[in-house]
Order: C-alpha cells, then structure tokens, then sequence
C-alpha cells in the first residue's frame, strides 16, 4: 500500500516510528561513535521526542474530523523548534575558526545556575563545541540531516492531516 494512501492512524504512527529510529540513531552515535552531543544537539533531540510524542498519542487516538488538525499542529511546531535549532547549528559549524564562540560550560550547569530564559539565550549565543563537525553523511553534517527529517516530518503530518481516509473509507466514499 502506498503512503498515499495510508489512514491518519498509519502515517502518525510510521511518524513515531521514524521519530524513535533517529532518536535510537542519536543514542548509538553517543554511545558506540563517541560522539558527544552538544547542547544544541540536544535541542534537537528534544524537538524528536516532541514530535515523537504527538505523533504516537495522535496515531493512537486517530481523531476524526478537525480534531486531527491539534496533533499535526503540535508536530508541525516541535519541528519548527527543531529547525530553529538545527538552523542555529548550522550557521555555528559555518563559521571560520578565528570566529568560533568559545567552548561554554555544559547544559546541566547553565540550567542549573542561571534562570531558563539565561540558559537558552547562553546556549543559542553558542560555543565551540557546537561548531565541531565531527559527523559527516553524503557530505551533510547532523544538523543538516535533522533539519531534513523536521521538514519531511513535518510534510508527513501534514499530509495524515490533509488526506485521513483509509483507502477503505475513500473507496465507500467514491461508490457512494
């Protein structure tokens, strides 16, 4: 069966799936690549387990009618979230060496010393360890690749929005 033709309940629990497949990416690269999440990577998690969550209560509730729309909404802004962050990141890992903020103190500290708002904008002013590249696929670093998936995600729930019917539901419709 076409994705096209998926029902809402199958395209936003295929969502959580991809969700929870990048997430388990991110945790393999942490733990058996050594690579170290910077503070705006987990960011970028953070926006996965979002999206994740609505798409899984949203696949499982499968609401009918414009109730369908709250849960594509809620996936659609913890992507935009995600490319926010992942913009952000970007633009650090673009920057010559001679420009690179230098490397801050980690996320558990910054939060656990300053007010949320203090924390976020210290952590968004960036630092070098942010600007590491130190993963590379088809020539994108990670934060290319996550902004990506925000954009396809985010076009996935749209779509589970936009077309809900089963193919057995539009075919009843069709002959009806």
């Amino acid at each position: 069966m076409a994705p096209w033709h998926w029902s809402y309940r199958t395209v936003y629990l295929v969502g959580f799936l991809i969700c929870a497949g990048l997430l388990a990416y991110a945790l393999y690269s942490e733990v058996y690549l050594g690579l170290i999440p910077c503070p705006l990577c987990v960011f970028q998690r953070i926006a996965f387990i979002w999206m994740g969550i609505f798409f899984l209560i949203g696949g499982l509730h499968a609401p009918r009618g414009n109730a369908r729309w709250i849960y594509c909404v809620l996936v659609v802004l913890g992507a935009a979230w995600g490319v926010i962050v992942a913009a952000r990141h970007l633009w650090l890992q673009s920057l010559p060496p001679d420009q690179v903020p230098s490397c801050g103190p980690g996320l558990g500290y910054l939060f656990d010393t300053f007010s949320w708002t203090r924390a976020l904008n210290l952590v968004f002013s960036g630092s070098g360890e942010c600007a590491a590249v130190n993963w590379r696929f088809l020539g994108l670093s990670m934060p290319g690749w996550t902004m990506i998936w925000y954009v396809l995600l985010s076009a996935f729930a749209l779509h589970g929005a936009v077309h809900p019917q089963s193919p057995r539901q539009a075919a009843r419709t069709r002959g009806s």
